[in-house]
């Protein structure tokens, strides 16, 4: 298997196979940070470690490379955008929750170990900052765009991720429109708070003693449905 990687990657274009080193270098990143070897990054994608600086300059703009696919929210928003929308809405949102969570954790993984290994700066959102490349201000707002807009290394703009990922999930609501008590993309925003409000880095504050932390239905009940009991007088 390894022999047939090395015949076929050099008749890779440039683009596929820069895309092919990040896709096999993240989960490596993830495990090893900074210490992680471009010998074992060629080795895992079997090629030849000349191969990687045919199209990196050299190991930290792969790493560079890592974090900006790391930020990008393509595959997130590709698997919001596919929920069925004939499910029961509180589905609907218990898989775009999951979608997040798992974007997020997979995105803590590659900046935690970059961070713990002594990386800092270069366009990476600090270890806190849990939606990374999808929750941030700024950027032009280019609502509607749908994945597959950036390249490998191209940082993705904080601003238009919000923005995709806020009106793909306002197409959740679509089917609930006229029972909504906001329009549907005010009510997409405040999904979207609560979607990142769950997310905590490693290590980050519990509940509490004696406290364990709301389950996704829970979260998702009384978002619905509000905190107060059905009946209770105001």
């Amino acid at each position: 298997m390894e022999g047939k990687s090395r015949r076929r990657a050099p008749g890779m274009r440039p683009q596929q196979r820069r895309e092919m080193i990040v896709r096999t270098a993240l989960p490596l990143v993830a495990e090893h940070g900074t210490a992680v070897t471009t010998g074992q990054i060629a080795r895992a994608a079997g090629i030849g470690e000349a191969t990687i600086f045919r199209v990196f300059a050299d190991k930290d703009e792969l790493l560079d490379a890592c974090v900006a696919e790391a930020l990008r929210p393509d595959h997130v928003l590709a698997e919001i955008e596919a929920i069925p929308l004939d499910q029961p809405l509180p589905a609907r949102l218990a898989e775009a929750s999951a979608a997040i969570d798992a974007y997020l954790a997979r995105m803590g993984m590659v900046i935690g170990a970059l961070h713990a290994t002594g990386r800092r700066g270069r366009g990476m959102p600090g270890p806190g900052d849990p939606g990374g490349g999808m929750h941030g201000a700024g950027g032009n707002g280019a609502g509607g765009n749908r994945a597959g807009g950036e390249s490998a290394g191209a940082a993705p703009d904080r601003g238009a991720a919000m923005d995709r990922t806020r009106d793909a999930i306002a197409e959740l609501f679509e089917p609930e429109r006229d029972r909504l008590r906001l329009p549907v993309d005010q009510i997409a925003s405040l999904f979207m708070g609560l979607a990142f409000t769950r997310a905590r880095p490693p290590g980050g504050p519990s509940a509490g003693p004696g406290t364990s932390e709301p389950s996704m239905e829970e979260y998702l009940d009384v978002f619905l449905h509000g905190a107060l009991k059905e009946g209770t007088a105001e």
